[in-house]
């Protein structure tokens, strides 16, 4: 009859090679949900720029038919001065940072709404490079400070040019 004895040696080894694994992969995890939350916050923010503009040119395309800012965000769903139905939105955009239909509002002078910004104070990942649409976020260090305001653009006016004696020549 055999008797089984017992090794002492070994008694451990695979309680530290689980032990390994389960730190190996607890790291690799954490690194793959870091990467995650930055695309993620990096969507988000492409959401919100494009927003935010369609915000600046409703508010812009309102201005411009009525001499005025909008009172309200739901001014631009329906404007009633048309017999037919006339939208500078289709619908309010929710902020993506927040999550909300809610957005920080821009007043001038008269009252009237003249741009949206996102009521988040979280910090963005994106500093520089906002070369478009007026957009100047450069050096912002919140969402908060990310202002979508329509801007009046003044232009010069253009003279007409002066014509010959003949009145077919434009004199330049």
């Amino acid at each position: 009859m055999r008797h089984l004895t017992k090794r002492h040696g070994n008694g451990g080894f695979t309680y530290l090679v689980l032990l390994l694994v389960i730190v190996v992969m607890g790291a690799v995890l954490g690194a793959t949900a870091e990467v995650w939350h930055t695309a993620v916050q990096r969507e988000k923010e492409r959401e919100l720029l494009f927003a935010g503009n369609q915000f600046r040119i409703a508010i812009g395309l309102y201005h411009l038919n009525h001499a005025k800012f909008p009172s309200s965000l739901e001014d631009l769903l329906k404007d009633s001065q048309y017999a037919y139905t006339r939208r500078y939105l289709r619908k309010i955009y929710r902020d993506p940072m927040t999550g909300a239909s809610e957005w920080g509002l821009v007043r001038g002078g008269d009252g009237g709404i003249i741009g949206v910004h996102s009521l988040s104070e979280m910090h963005p990942i994106k500093v520089a490079g906002f070369g478009s649409a007026g957009n100047s976020f450069d050096g912002a260090v919140k969402y908060s400070e990310w202002v979508f305001a329509y801007q009046q653009r003044q232009i010069a006016a253009v003279q007409r040019p002066s014509f010959d004696s003949t009145g077919d020549k434009p004199l330049w």
